[in-house]
């Protein structure tokens, strides 16, 4: 059965964004950079949220790349991607907008024959399906910001985690990868 990770940066005081409704702050040097291309290369297909799907957008059109940034396109743009959305009626790309839910999606990619990860990106769509998410893979920058949208936004029961990998990078970034206990 394909594995449910759940990868993206946070504050150190815990937020995906801040309170102004920035995240620029986890802009990756190329080091982190390059870390997230290999990371990329283990996802079959990525769930998302309409706001960072169009965040991610830029990867479509990017106008002027180094020799990193379209290696991480070239994986990105072909990448099965499933958009969660109450307001778009249309998505480009190899992306498609969902017809059930998260938890239903989910079940569904698990059921199917298939390679890599179900990658889940975004807060609010994490804290939804977070009783099916078997690793969690956190990028931690040396930031406070303040409040925002926290990476845990799931309340409810408890999770015991299993650490499988930290790394930190010459940039002060920590890398978290943590396996859920069943």
């Amino acid at each position: 059965m394909r594995r449910v990770t759940y990868s993206m940066g946070m504050s150190l005081d815990g937020y995906t964004i801040g309170p102004d409704g920035r995240f620029d702050w986890t802009a990756p040097d190329p080091e982190v950079f390059g870390f997230s291309i290999e990371e990329i290369k283990g996802v079959g297909v990525h769930l998302l949220g309409r706001r960072l799907y169009e965040s991610m957008l830029y990867w479509e059109d990017a106008p002027e790349l180094d020799e990193a940034q379209r290696e991480w396109a070239g994986l990105w743009n072909p990448l099965p991607k499933v958009v969660f959305s109450r307001t778009l009626s249309a998505v480009r790309g190899n992306a498609r907008l969902a017809s059930g839910g998260p938890v239903e999606e989910i079940e569904r990619l698990r059921a199917e024959p298939g390679e890599g990860t179900i990658a889940i990106g975004g807060a609010d769509l994490a804290a939804q399906v977070a009783h099916l998410i078997d690793e969690y893979r956190i990028r931690i920058f040396p930031v406070l910001v303040g409040g925002g949208t926290p990476y845990f936004a799931h309340a409810g029961s408890r999770s015991d985690l299993e650490l499988l990998e930290t790394r930190t990078f010459a940039s002060g970034i920590v890398f978290h990868h943590y396996r859920v206990v069943r």
